[in-house]
């Protein structure tokens, strides 16, 4: 079975599609936000210099998404699958950001859902890299009932290195969740 890392699909709450190159203004127009980004361990992705590093690691990335609001088609945000490992049957699910206005009204967990629901297709465990400082996405990833699996020094694409949590969920938890 062919795994495909950049499908575009849908709920109720969102819907993501593969990004690409087009994308680059709109969903920098988001990201240009400072406040998406305080507790993020690259607190400059707001600035123009910093975000195109970031949007040039997602493409070149392979597993990177647009997240737009399904009932407007307001872009906000992006997310990404990366690291697939047929072996181990495992992927990870990171580098997303979500506009402030989606903040606190199940965005974040539909879009999430959505995510491991295509993962598990393929892979029986989904690792999440949280920047050790992120608290409120540290919160997110227990409130989704991932399990904290340990700490990682990760090299961002173009950035320096920072330490992150590491967080999991396994198919077989997911699917009596």
């Amino acid at each position: 079975m062919q795994f495909n890392l950049q499908p575009t699909i849908q709920n109720e709450f969102i819907k993501i599609q593969p990004l690409k190159m087009d994308d680059l203004e709109t969903l920098f127009a988001v990201a240009s936000d400072p406040l998406i980004w305080e507790q993020h361990p690259n607190k400059n992705r707001y600035q123009r210099a910093e975000f195109e590093t970031y949007f040039k690691g997602a493409i070149e990335s392979g597993g990177a998404f647009l997240i737009s609001d399904r009932n407007t088609g307001q872009v906000m945000g992006s997310t990404r699958l990366y690291d697939l490992n047929i072996t181990e049957k495992s992927i990870l699910i990171g580098y997303t950001f979500i506009a402030r206005s989606h903040w606190g009204k199940g965005y974040n967990q539909a879009l999430k859902k959505l995510l491991l629901n295509h993962a598990f297709q393929m892979v029986d465990t989904v690792y999440f890299h949280v920047g050790a400082g992120n608290i409120r996405s540290q919160k997110a990833m227990e409130k989704l009932g991932a399990l904290h699996a340990g700490e990682l020094d990760v090299a961002y694409f173009g950035e320096p290195v920072k330490r992150n949590l590491i967080y999991k969920i396994e198919k077989k938890d997911w699917i009596n969740h």
